[in-house]
């Protein structure tokens, strides 16, 4: 059994540049240092996350810019977004995932193609966040994202980088308890931080859910706690949270955290968070 206090502890949040202004104002509900994800938005204007990554910094808090392998055009723009990020402190800690473009824009095709260049490494990341799918991949085979998986790990401690492995948020805990396990079996140490939705009404959620691949099944949703016949309710991961906690055995599972992607904003998120510790 994991308690709420461990599960919480060091909690980080994923957010985007849209939540710039509502991160300045939610940060002191967060512990100094909490890690703040900024996902990388399709079409995005780069110095957008530049000054998200300034005002998390500002608050006392951790930037962590997510770096989308398909999007980048090539090592000068690789290298150009490593420096900015590095000119303002905010390259230490990165997330490294292929991206949503089914044909890269450039010469990077994976986050393993990022890894390689030494580039990370290079630019000061003394942490990378790699991508976890407890649901599996809408595009990619299970057997693939295993292999991948060791590979990066693999790639990073190379380079005297540590590795997190980061999950997508997932309706059963069934399915991430099993993955973790299969995690451990294939030799990966390195600390996980199990994705959650933060509070948020149950159409969006499932409309997020959608859109990554999120298993939905009838039986799950209901287990979870949502309700099909209130879509506008406002929905938490309590009991998931709960039945994954009281699953989890430290000594098998090894590090593990929570990840909290705030779909209802940080504020919201940050609360659930320290309220959902002190209970």
């Amino acid at each position: 059994m994991t308690t709420r206090a461990d599960l919480l502890d060091g909690v980080s949040f994923e957010i985007t540049s849209r939540d710039a202004d509502a991160l300045a104002g939610s940060a002191t509900l967060m512990a100094p240092g909490t890690r703040i994800h900024l996902t990388a938005l399709n079409g995005e204007d780069p110095t957008a996350r530049l000054a998200t990554a300034a005002t998390a910094l500002r608050a006392g808090l951790t930037p962590v810019a997510h770096l989308a392998a398909r999007r980048l055009t090539g090592e000068q723009e690789l290298r150009s977004t490593l420096q900015a990020l590095a000119d303002q402190g905010a390259a230490t800690h990165l997330v490294a995932v292929g991206g949503d473009p089914r044909t890269p824009a450039g010469p990077y095709a994976s986050a393993l193609d990022l890894i390689r260049t030494g580039l990370l490494h290079e630019h000061g990341a003394q942490d990378v966040a790699l991508g976890g799918y407890p649901d599996g991949h809408p595009d990619i085979a299970t057997s693939t994202l295993w292999q991948a998986l060791v590979d990066k790990v693999a790639a990073l401690s190379e380079q005297g980088i540590e590795a997190t492995v980061l999950t997508q948020f997932s309706f059963d805990a069934d399915a991430v308890i099993d993955w973790i396990a299969a995690l451990r079996d294939r030799g990966v140490t390195a600390p996980v931080r199990v994705g959650v939705p933060g509070p948020t009404n149950a159409k969006r959620l499932l409309a997020f859910a959608k859109r990554c691949g999120v298993a939905t099944g009838a039986g799950v949703i209901r287990k979870y706690g949502l309700s099909l016949g209130n879509l506008l309710a406002t929905a938490g991961p309590d009991a998931f949270v709960d039945e994954l906690g009281a699953r989890l055995d430290p000594s098998a599972h090894g590090d593990v955290h929570l990840h909290v992607f705030a779909f209802g904003g940080p504020e919201g998120s940050a609360r659930w968070a320290q309220e959902y510790a002190a209970h």
